[in-house]
């Protein structure tokens, strides 16, 4: 009699897949996931799924291993690294998704190691799954100390530590809750196009679930989509772009005018380019410059696709750049370590280190004094981060001022008063800086310091 054939759930399958290449061999999650999801031909439910599972026990890599070093004798990181990946997987959906059919997804990860790792492993994935099920109720991890901390809200120590210096505990707290949250897909209205309550019907005409947002007049949260979101005809058409509500803050602050000349440095695909563009009414000039001209064409292709005209290109580095005129407005996104934007790329806090940070910091020092020779006089220059220390945020604005008297940090309250900012964050916009904690607005983490030149 033949044994009857299991079929292992293809998005299992993929998920492990991906999440073998992520993190045995170093690749990239969101390019991965991406690239896997592209060229596969499964259910947008199956998709979800996929990405949540990857995202999920990446994300949760500290707190995984430590659960499953409760249940398995020998060393995790010494295991056969099929197994390893099978587990940590398994035991997210598991811990995490609680519309997992539990044995299910046991009989799966026992299916995925016969078939990964070999049938001598299966054995092991079938006790340390099934009895992870019995136990889960009685799974306690101590608080006591950072380390634990990091352990169960899933982070690098060190980064903890850095966290709770500069916010304390329960700050960082929250931030780590943030981190681990699915993030929200938002939108913003392309007001060229059309209006925001306009929008919102012909999303919902095309099935999907939204609603507008108490942040800023522009965002709208996508709760589910009946297809992949660039399949949309209102995204075809240009009536929106995907950002998140702390970056949509660049163009309210520095709030360029229709007929500026407006230079946005290190523009990337064009999210603050494009705002920029929809503020000044489609009409001035703005030159968006970038050392990666993939960027930029994919800047090119949003600008199109928005009805944006007054956009040209420039690939260079800025530190090289030279131009015949002097800018009205200059928008400085630097390069930094994006510690505010932790929860959108799920292995992101795994490939950080605190090393990087003073040399980033020295970077944007010297990024900051070149953009500042490109302010005409009476002008305006806007500092960005999507970062939340003070190292490569508030420090790097007052040694700069230090050494430039000519220029001066600007209250920017008034621009974004329609963002609802607590007592103490409004006051840090009076006085020309603001940071955003991840979490704190349910936006990720953002730094601005507007400064003027001054005669």
């Amino acid at each position: 009699m033949n044994k009857k054939k299991t079929v292992i759930s293809p998005a299992r399958e993929t998920a492990l897949n991906i999440l073998f290449k992520v993190c045995e061999q170093g690749a990239f999650a969101n390019i991965t996931l991406e690239k896997q999801l592209r060229s596969s031909n499964l259910s947008l439910e199956d998709r979800n799924l996929i990405t949540e599972m990857v995202n999920g026990t990446i994300r949760m890599r500290k707190h995984l291993d430590w659960v499953l070093a409760l249940f398995i004798k020998r060393d995790l990181n010494k295991q056969n690294p099929w197994l390893r990946n099978i587990l940590r997987l398994s035991t997210y959906q598991l811990l995490f998704m609680d519309k997992i059919a539990k044995y299910a997804c046991v009989d799966d990860a026992v299916e995925l190691t016969r078939k990964k790792a070999g049938p001598g492993l299966t054995s092991v994935t079938n006790g340390v799954l099934r009895n992870i099920i019995r136990n889960q109720d009685r799974i306690s991890f101590p608080q006591d100390s950072i380390a634990d901390m990091c352990n169960y809200y899933s982070h690098p120590e060190w980064m903890g530590e850095l966290f709770i210096s500069q916010f304390g505990k329960k700050t960082t707290e929250d931030l780590f809750m943030y981190n681990n949250k699915r993030p929200e897909l938002v939108i913003r209205t392309n007001c060229l196009k059309v209006s925001r309550p306009e929008l919102l019907d012909k999303l919902k005409r095309e099935g999907v679930i939204c609603y507008a947002t108490e942040n800023t007049p522009w965002g709208i949260i996508i709760e589910s989509l009946p297809m992949p979101i660039d399949e949309l005809k209102s995204f075809q058409q240009g009536d929106f772009y995907i950002q998140n509500e702390a970056s949509m803050l660049a163009a309210a602050i520095i709030n360029a005018q229709e007929k500026e000349l407006v230079y946005d440095l290190c523009s990337g695909i064009g999210g603050k380019t494009t705002h920029l563009g929809e503020w000044m009414k489609n009409q001035g000039q703005i030159y968006a410059v970038d050392l990666y001209s993939r960027k930029l064409s994919l800047l090119k292709d949003n600008c199109q696709r928005l009805g944006i005209t007054i956009v040209k290109t420039i690939a260079a580095d800025i530190m090289e750049l030279e131009f015949d005129l002097k800018a009205d407005k200059v928008v400085l996104d630097v390069p930094c370590s994006g510690l505010g934007v932790l929860n959108r790329r799920s292995d992101s806090r795994w490939n950080k280190k605190l090393e990087d940070i003073d040399e980033l910091s020295q970077i944007q020092s010297a990024m900051l004094s070149k953009a500042a020779t490109l302010v005409t006089e009476g002008g305006y220059l806007l500092y960005s981060t999507c970062t939340i220390i003070e190292e490569e945020n508030a420090h790097v604005i007052e040694s700069f001022l230090k050494q430039n008297t000519n220029y001066v940090l600007v209250d920017f309250e008034s621009q974004i008063r329609f963002f609802p900012l607590d007592e103490m964050d409004t006051e840090q916009a009076r006085q020309g800086m603001l940071a955003l904690i991840p979490g704190k607005y349910g936006t990720d983490g953002m730094f601005y310091a507007l400064l003027r030149r001054i005669a």
